[in-house]
């Protein structure tokens, strides 16, 4: 790939179609794929450009729009389309726009892109603006080629420029057998686009003023019309429906899967994984079959994550083993132990060699290094200390009915089987619980604490009250035998 010799004047994204066929109250470039909206990914590619301005020109749901749009990247200029349709008017509004700003549109190269072409890679862009700039041209186009490219626009050649693009509908039938089609996405010198676009008229069936105009205007003008073959079709497929959405995804996923395990990740079963284009992964990671990783998860060396979990903005350490769990904003430290079927919710953070075991939920919750929740209970609003061992069905009742509270557990405490620990309380270090124990009050250090009432025995109850069932039975027989002599 050529070095790009100057950065581009703007990179025009195209953002204002109403996207109907998604069939969705949401814009159309705001669908996600691999944690990211579509017109994320065209920012991120268009802004590794580092071109002078970044353009985004918007119209449907504009205000919904635009504000996802400078969440996504405070820089990006924003350009109002009016009432003339047309990608050629839509362009002339980000021009329009740059002006007003205080830009110099009359020189350099501006670049126009789409923000529904979410596998657009910036070195696909940089070699395009690369080819533009080393050969002189007035346009350069980007194209492809399709074994099947009905209702794409063909590409018309001489030589190696292009005399012009003649959409499908307007074709002959030895036009139709091109396989080179239009993507819509052009490297324009500046001073030919501003001329260019003045001189397009939205005189034709739809009313629209048509970019594709523009290389025709060049050509008659006298300038150089080429293009940048790219062997990669799925970078210059758009999203208009679910169907393409869900391809694209696909595809993206395939393609982050791989890039993780050539970068040192083992995947067992890459057709049941999922990460997102977020997500960072270092080397000697293991992900087993059914995981999804999403937002900013970060897994690191030797972890084990899976099978048959979901991870969302999850931080697992060094040697964390995560199995059949679910977790969203939580932290995990080195060597913890997660799962299987836990439910970590935001504000979890598992220290050191810790564990979360089997059916347990956590939420707000700090457990010391080596600490363990080992199963069938939960934790919320609570800090537990180090080396501690909380007991199977141990919940924390932190919540009133009004107001939630704190518990705090120290460290090395031994907490027994279904302990209650009604918030706020606090267990002090060494501290034990018994049995079926409700903690109401504090316990100090190295303190038993117990919830003892005597036990008392009803006898021949159940003859009495469930004389017919089979228990009843049973205790008569047991008694029989209980009460028949020994032989000697």
């Amino acid at each position: 790939m050529s070095e790009i010799a100057v950065r581009p004047t703007a990179v025009i994204v195209l953002a204002a179609g109403a996207g109907t066929r998604m069939k969705s109250r949401t814009p159309k470039i705001l669908h996600t794929l691999g944690g990211v909206s579509m017109v994320g990914h065209a920012l991120t590619a268009a802004r590794a450009l580092d071109p002078e301005h970044l353009v985004a020109v918007v119209r449907h749901q504009r205000e919904q729009v635009a504000a996802h749009i400078h969440q996504q990247d405070p820089g990006v200029l924003l350009a109002d389309q009016d009432e003339v349709p047309g990608t050629g008017r839509a362009v002339e509004c980000g021009l329009d726009a740059l002006r007003q700003a205080g830009a110099d549109t009359g020189s350099g190269t501006v670049v126009v892109t789409y923000g529904d072409v979410p596998l657009l890679t910036s070195d696909l862009l940089q070699e395009l603006v690369a080819e533009h700039q080393s050969s002189g041209n007035a346009v350069t186009v980007l194209t492809t080629e399709l074994e099947d490219p009905t209702g794409y626009g063909r590409i018309l050649r001489q030589g190696d420029e292009v005399t012009g693009i003649v959409e499908h509908k307007d074709a002959t039938d030895l036009q139709r057998r091109i396989p080179e089609i239009n993507s819509g996405i052009y490297a324009f010198e500046a001073a030919a686009l501003t001329e260019a676009l003045s001189r397009v008229s939205a005189d034709n069936a739809q009313g629209e003023k048509y970019l594709t105009d523009v290389l025709s205007i060049a050509r008659d003008s006298g300038r150089r019309v080429s293009a940048l073959i790219t062997e990669d079709r799925w970078q210059v497929e758009g999203a208009n429906d679910r169907v393409q959405l869900q391809a694209l995804g696909a595809e993206l996923n395939r393609r982050t899967v791989t890039a993780a395990m050539r970068a040192g990740t083992t995947v067992i079963d890459p057709a049941s994984t999922w990460i997102d284009a977020t997500v960072t992964l270092e080397e000697d990671t293991t992900i087993l079959p059914g995981t999804q990783l999403h937002g900013d998860t970060h897994i690191a060396r030797d972890a084990v994550v899976g099978p048959d979990s979901t991870l969302t903005d999850v931080t697992v350490g060094q040697g964390a083993t995560v199995t059949r769990a679910h977790g969203t904003g939580a932290v995990i430290g080195a060597g913890g132990v997660v799962g299987p079927y836990s439910y970590l919710r935001p504000g979890t953070v598992l220290g050191e060699d810790g564990k979360i075991g089997a059916f347990y939920e956590t939420k707000n919750v700090t457990v010391g290094r080596g600490s363990k929740l080992s199963h069938l209970g939960y934790a919320g609003d609570t800090t537990i200390g180090e080396y501690s061992n909380i007991g199977c069905g141990n919940i924390t009742a932190n919540y009133d009915g009004e107001n939630k509270h704190r518990t705090i557990i120290g460290s090395h405490v031994r907490t027994s089987s279904n302990t209650v620990f009604v918030a706020p309380v606090e267990i002090g270090d060494g501290a034990y619980t018994g049995a079926g124990a409700v903690v109401r009050k504090d316990v100090p250090p190295g303190a038993l604490a117990l919830t003892v009432a005597p036990q008392r025995n009803a006898e021949g109850w159940v003859q009495a009250k469930r004389p017919d069932s089979a228990a009843a039975q049973a205790a008569d027989d047991a008694q029989n035998n209980t009460n028949t002599p020994t032989a000697e």
